[in-house]
């Protein structure tokens, strides 16, 4: 078998394997868990496409992003590549993969970065008083899904300052878009609209807290699982209301792992549309299919991603090309003006 990045794919080629070459990033860390880049990955892919048709050159610029040296070739074209893209090869013994984010001190030597789920694991405790602030924020999203009156979903937010302050925070990040600052709360809702709203409530869920160490690594999971969802059901040729409920989905989905309790009773409050409840809890129809296949992508199986990836007819390059974008989103909304990392 030819190495992952061996041989170039044109634009034009004919892809009989939708995921052959199909990157997998993962979530990189510093040793004390904050986020620091990604991890590219190519499991049991046979090509490439050429990365200046990808927002990875521009994201390289300004994010870490690794490639193992096992997992990449040695022939100068497949090098110059890589250098073209901006991805930096490191040995494999500086990266490690670990279920649990390992205790300050106790990291074999070398070891610079850390991947693996252990920000998806139950967080031991909350402060009540952010337990509190989660709750609030969980109650805003039922209240919008309910499209409440704009004064109810107001007083909810003159209860939690935090909330308030991280809401402003991210409406007015460039990620989203904005074209001008945001003042107040009503604003906010003015210029988003109520489908927008919903998406940016689901962001603050996810926002990292004081003493939370997945804080960060959980938001970045969570932002590149809803967009890469929404890129996937665009590239897949699907309506804009789809669209949206991938988008939503991919927030929906981890939910549970937020507040470490099944997501069956958090998803019962809020008024979803039978396909978006039976594609979260069952993994069927068009929602199913999408959180399938990307859910494929994190594992880095191309045994799953193969198959998953064929059923939505994306071709090659144009998946490549969602991966990226949606990394490159997910980095502009982490690090930008509006970010909000670790004991923000």
């Amino acid at each position: 078998m030819a190495h992952p990045l061996s041989t170039l794919s044109c634009m034009n080629a004919s892809v009989t394997e939708p995921a052959q070459g199909l990157p997998h990033p993962q979530l990189l860390a510093q040793p004390d868990g904050r986020l620091a880049g990604l991890l590219w990955r190519w499991p049991g892919a046979t090509a490439t496409t050429d990365w200046n048709d990808t927002a990875l050159p521009d994201l390289a610029r300004q994010v870490t992003c690794l490639a193992l040296a096992s997992e990449t070739p040695t022939d100068p074209q497949a090098q110059a590549l890589l250098a073209q893209a901006g991805l930096r090869v490191v040995p494999d013994d500086t990266v490690l993969h670990s279920e649990r984010l390992p205790a300050v001190g106790t990291l074999p030597p070398g070891v610079q970065w850390v991947v693996g789920p252990w920000y998806l694991q139950p967080h031991p405790a909350t402060p009540p008083a952010q337990a509190a602030s989660r709750q609030r924020a969980l109650a805003l999203l039922q209240l919008v899904t309910a499209d409440a009156d704009t004064h109810d979903i107001e007083d909810v937010f003159r209860q939690d300052a935090h909330l308030s302050y991280q809401l402003l925070r991210l409406v007015n990040s460039v990620a989203f878009g904005a074209r001008r600052e945001v003042a107040s709360f009503r604003q906010a809702i003015l210029m988003l609209g109520r489908q927008q709203l919903k998406r940016w409530l689901n962001l603050l869920l996810f926002t990292a807290r004081e003493g939370d160490e997945r804080g960060t690594l959980l938001m970045a999971h969570v932002s590149l699982r809803a967009r890469g969802m929404e890129l996937m059901a665009q590239a897949a040729g699907m309506d804009k209301t789809v669209q949206d409920q991938a988008f939503m989905a991919g927030m929906f989905s981890m939910l549970g792992v937020l507040f470490g309790r099944p997501l069956a009773d958090l998803l019962h409050p809020l008024q979803l549309t039978e396909d978006l409840r039976a594609g979260l809890l069952d993994r069927t129809g068009v929602i199913g299919q999408l959180l399938t296949a990307w859910e494929a992508l994190e594992s880095t199986d191309p045994q799953r991603t193969g198959p998953a990836w064929a059923a939505l007819h994306i071709p090659s390059h144009e998946g490549q090309r969602l991966v990226t974008d949606a990394c490159a989103w997910t980095f502009q909304l982490t690090q930008g003006p509006g970010s909000h990392g670790a004991g923000a």
